[in-house]
């Protein structure tokens, strides 16, 4: 369990740099030995070969099932260095390990990482040894930087309808129809119940047909039909995971699935939960999971823009499930430390039926006054949105059960008041019994949730919505965001925006000049008001940190500025200019005044502005970057 005592960042102000990414030549590393007692000539048969997530985004997991215990590998090229389809140049090998199956599945699992991609590649890649080789298949990394796409699919539970080959035709067809429509998706994210039972491998075969998952990382996540047996843990290898009795159902690691695990995708930091576990009474549960999401955000939680949680079971549902013993407790559980941490957005399955909620925080409904089926959410600080998917292969469906008289926080199951049909904490909640997927957009600085339909329904066609929701997060007072675009030194561009809401400064595009980069912008303006009688001086002064993309940091102080009293009054004079520190000089690393008035000044308000003068070295690393902007005033 991680026990780093730092804290997420909250309540400041950033500042954004992003870049693509650094061209460098491929390198990739890996050693293997093989097995005990393992012959290097066995002939092996390879099935359920799965693309998965890694630990970042320069990583790739590759799980498989083979028939002989052997030393196997991933062999992996640029699809650009294959010759007639054969590797036969710029190859690595990278080792698998695994071990052998319970007896119902048979043979054995392997698994490795791929490591060190780099950006904007398609690479082609194969599983096994030499001379018994599976079929070649590939995928494509994108810019590590910047915005994104990905998936989320709800409860496949291929084999819940007892006919196996219609619920597998269903899901197929659903990863056809969300791929065709979005070819350029980074990340394929589970809501768990892959199967309906946990080790009937036929079922594994039907959910692992689809050809994409070969070639999208599939972002597993464990059901309540996953969990009773070890044939999930042995089809998936993901990061960071913690095997540890506590994120097991009843500490049961010896024939069940389970564990936590996280890893961060771009500007995203991922955790992903085995809700199965909740009982704090037998082990781990609720109080561990809440443990580990706390921990994870602590440590990593600086190194990413937004924090998204995913599990099964949801807490905020409308179905045959809203009102279960289980999901009530994790209702209470959950909400107040997720609204604590910052998280953004939370997804989860489980309960057969499409729900956004509204802004929750603290386990409570944050503005009374945000009304169903807004398609913009400004949320607050603490304030998070929670997402049902419903099923993406058709298997199974619940019908939306009706609220009851149990309270309208917490726990309660109680009625919306503004949609009386609805419990409290939906904004949406809709079953048309049809299959759907959700798809999120992670731009600069906000969240886009569609629920997609992938079969036509009376209410729309396929690849219509159901639903969308721009979620804008919360930017504290006391500052303004400032958001920039630093390309890779020439070509490039370099140019600035201002733009959102509660203080973002979004940057375009840049100029390279002669030895260092160049932008200019301006601040949102600040507006001062003074009505005192005593008309004492005031002044606003504003400092800048450093900025950092994890471990890649620069100093604040090359940002300069000119002040400008953009609209006079309050006797408001503007600050003196401030070069970059490029040309020497501090810049806005220290306090600087932005404006200020001196005593006897006269009553009234002033707008105060300023334009920004941002120089940076050719050399600065590539990504994503931000600073904090702390503005303060004071008066005497």
């Amino acid at each position: 369990m991680l026990s780093e005592a730092t804290s997420r960042p909250s309540g400041r102000a950033a500042l954004w740099l992003s870049a693509a990414a650094v061209s460098a030549a491929l390198a990739f590393g890996g050693a293997f030995a093989a097995p005990a007692g393992a012959q290097a000539a066995t002939t092996a048969n390879y099935t359920g070969i799965v693309l998965g997530v890694g630990a970042d985004e320069t990583q790739r997991t590759v799980t498989w099932y083979s028939s002989a215990d052997s030393a196997q590998v991933v062999q992996i090229a640029p699809t650009s260095a294959l010759v007639g389809g054969q590797f036969v140049a710029s190859v690595t090998s990278f080792a698998a390990t695994g071990s052998a199956n319970i007896a119902s599945s048979g043979g054995f699992n392997r698994h490795a990482t791929l490591s060190d991609l780099q950006a904007n590649t398609q690479y082609s890649y194969r599983v096994g040894s030499d001379g018994n080789w599976s079929p070649t298949y590939s995928f494509k990394t994108q810019s590590f930087e910047g915005d994104f796409d990905f998936l989320f699919f709800g409860d496949p539970q291929i084999g819940a309808s007892g006919n196996v080959a219609n619920d597998q035709a269903g899901w197929v067809d659903t990863m056809n129809v969300a791929l065709n429509a979005n070819p350029d998706t980074e990340l394929l994210v589970s809501g768990g119940d892959q199967v309906e039972t946990a080790n009937t491998e036929a079922q594994w075969d039907a959910f692992l047909a689809p050809e994409q998952l070969r070639s999208y990382p599939w972002a597993a996540t464990i059901g309540n039909h996953d969990v009773g047996g070890k044939a999930y843990e042995q089809h998936f290898y993901t990061p960071n995971t913690d095997y540890s009795a506590d994120y097991y159902r009843a500490g049961n690691t010896a024939t069940e699935s389970g564990g936590d695990y996280w890893y961060i995708y771009k500007d995203v930091l991922f955790i992903d939960l085995n809700s199965n576990s909740y009982n704090n009474a037998t082990g781990g549960g609720d109080e561990a999971h809440v443990q580990y999401v706390t921990d994870v955000v602590k440590a990593h939680g600086a190194d990413a823009k937004y924090t998204v949680l995913v599990y099964h079971h949801s807490i905020y549902s409308a179905a045959s499930h809203a009102k279960d013993g289980d999901n009530k407790v994790r209702r209470v559980d959950f909400p107040t430390t997720f609204s604590q941490l910052g998280v953004d957005l939370v997804l989860q399955g489980h309960d057969h039926v499409y729900t956004r909620s509204y802004e929750i925080k603290d386990g409570e409904k944050a503005n009374p006054d945000e009304q169903p089926g807004a398609n913009d959410v400004f949320v607050g600080e603490g304030g998070v949105i929670y997402m049902t998917a419903n099923s993406a292969s058709g298997s199974k469906y619940y019908d939306i059960t009706a609220p009851d008289n149990s309270g309208t926080s917490g726990a309660g199951n109680g009625a919306d008041p503004l949609n009386p049909s609805s419990y409290w904490y939906n904004s949406v909640q809709s079953q048309e019994k049809t299959r759907s997927y959700v798809k999120v957009q992670v731009k600069a600085d906000e969240l886009v949730v569609e629920g997609i339909r992938s079969q036509a329904s009376a209410n729309g066609g396929v690849e219509s919505k159901i639903d969308s929701v721009t979620i804008h997060p919360h930017h504290a007072d006391g500052g303004e965001e400032l958001q920039v675009v630093v390309p890779t030194a020439a070509p490039g561009e370099f140019g600035w925006t201002i733009e959102g809401h509660n203080g973002l400064v979004d940057l375009g595009t840049a100029e390279e000049k002669d030895g260092y980069f160049e932008a200019k912008g301006a601040i949102n303006p600040i507006a001062v008001s003074d009505t005192r009688s005593s008309l004492a001086p005031w002044s606003i002064t504003s400092v800048l940190g450093e900025f950092a993309d994890g471990k890649k940091t620069f100093s604040g102080s090359y940002l300069g500025w000119s002040p400008k009293v953009v609209t006079p009054g309050a006797g408001a004079v503007a600050g003196a200019s401030v070069t970059s520190g490029f040309d020497g000089g501090a810049g806005l690393s220290v306090d600087r005044v932005l404006g200020a008035a001196v005593q006897g000044h006269d009553k009234g308000e002033a707008l105060l502005g300023a334009d920004l003068d941002l120089k940076l070295p050719t050399e600065t690393q590539t990504g994503s970057y931000r600073a904090t902007l702390t503005i303060t005033a004071l008066a005497g």
